[in-house]
């Protein structure tokens, strides 16, 4: 089993910053794209960045310039600083890892997507 837990979410004022976390934890073999996504009251979730494990990044445009996906694959860990907060931004954001446990690449079998449990992020105008 791998898990995904996410943390550092908060209110702030506009124009703030806060810097999101998500750590795997399981029994890992290796772990490819990580990224982080976003579901806003009402709204459908998306994408808002992803990064390789070489650290290929890639950003929504309504956060490029101000957000920044990072990764430490030595802690399996990945990072979304947040700056220039809007309150546009406010939404609950799940971090997402496309992972290989163990168990599947002795089983010959690819790799699987996982989600966090979701952090609240809120914006106050």
């Amino acid at each position: 089993q791998v898990h995904l837990v996410g943390s550092g979410g908060g209110l702030v004022q506009a124009g703030g910053s806060l810097r999101l976390s998500c750590a795997a934890s399981g029994s890992i073999f290796s772990i490819n794209a990580m990224g982080w996504y976003r579901q806003a009251p009402g709204k459908q979730r998306e994408l808002v960045a992803t990064i390789t494990s070489g650290g290929s990044s890639r950003y929504v445009d309504s956060v490029k310039g101000r957000f920044t996906i990072s990764r430490d694959n030595a802690k399996n860990t990945v990072y979304l600083q947040m700056n220039s907060l809007k309150p546009e931004d406010t939404a609950v954001y799940y971090c997402n890892a496309q992972v290989l446990s163990h168990a599947l690449y002795l089983a010959g079998s690819g790799y699987v997507e996982v989600w966090g449990q979701g952090t609240l992020v809120t914006v106050s105008s």
